[in-house]
């Protein structure tokens, strides 16, 4: 504790005040004070350099007041004006559009994928593009256009909902199972092909089979045996002309028939062959049943 000595004198007095025993100098000196000095001075140094930085970095990356460069802020989302985005890690988005007098353009080296994903952040549906195949993952596929179903596809079966399907293949469409349609047209001035090159081709419906050409002949060829069977109806052969030109010829009749005559019997069986005409049916004289 700093201990003093005063003396009281009057006004008049000439006395001098005594001077006190100790005098102490209040401050920072000698290297303590370099040492502030350097430390305040790097400061400003460094408040000076980020200062720089800061402004070279808004200047670089188009900062302003409606977000940066091309890219805009708005109240519906983030907008890019004009230019190229490119996104080093997974993009995370409600909606991506662009703008309606260009389209949007997804590029990449390697793969382009899309997920969709759940509240437990699972993968329910997923698009991916890469440099060979495209594939896509989902329960349910489907193509629309407008308001009206192009195409849809699951695990049970494919769905076309257009009013024309055109396969333009060399090869045409190839079916390992049955095929449900309620009509299968040709094209204008095009052939129309049924095949089963090793196996059998059957056509069935409830309310019949309906086959037809408007300006062509309809040719059925078979290597062996052609049926036609009814099982409580008929089959009729309406008309202008019908020709059997292939019918074997029995062996009896009427001989010597210079108008070359024949009739057309039929075996129990059913099989038909030729016959001779004459005054009277001659098919009983014929053995070829």
């Amino acid at each position: 504790m700093v201990r003093e000595q005063y003396v009281n004198t009057t006004q008049d007095s000439s006395v001098p005040a005594p001077v006190p025993d100790s005098i102490y100098k209040i401050g920072i000196y000698g290297w303590r004070k370099r040492c502030l000095y350097l430390f305040v001075l790097l400061l400003i140094i460094i408040l000076t350099v980020n200062f720089a930085l800061t402004i070279w970095i808004l200047r670089v990356m188009w900062f302003n007041t409606e977000g940066m460069g091309h890219l805009k802020v708005t109240s519906d989302g983030v907008r890019l004006e004009d230019g190229e985005s490119e996104f080093l890690f997974p993009l995370y988005a409600l909606e991506i559009h662009s703008r309606e007098d260009s389209s949007l353009l997804v590029n990449s080296s390697e793969n382009v994928t899309l997920n969709a994903r759940n509240e437990k952040n699972d993968v329910t549906g997923s698009l991916s593009v890469g440099p060979n195949v495209a594939q896509g993952n989902a329960q349910n596929f489907v193509i629309s256009s407008n308001t009206k179903m192009l195409f849809s596809a699951d695990d049970k079966e494919v769905v076309v909902g257009t009013d024309k399907l055109r396969v333009t293949g060399l090869e045409g469409a190839l079916f390992e199972h049955s095929v449900e349609t309620p009509l299968l047209k040709a094209e204008p001035f095009k052939d129309l092909r049924l095949e089963s090159p090793t196996r059998s081709l059957s056509m069935h419906a409830p309310k019949g089979v309906f086959v037809k050409a408007l300006a062509g002949n309809i040719e059925a060829a078979s290597n062996m045996d052609f049926l036609l069977h009814s099982s409580e109806g008929l089959v009729i052969l309406d008309a202008e002309t019908v020709r059997l030109p292939n019918l074997p010829l029995g062996q009896g009749g009427v001989s010597g028939n210079a108008q070359g005559l024949y009739e057309v019997c039929v075996c129990p069986s059913g099989k038909l062959f030729l016959s001779k005409a004459g005054v009277t049916s001659t098919c009983s004289e014929s053995q070829e049943c």
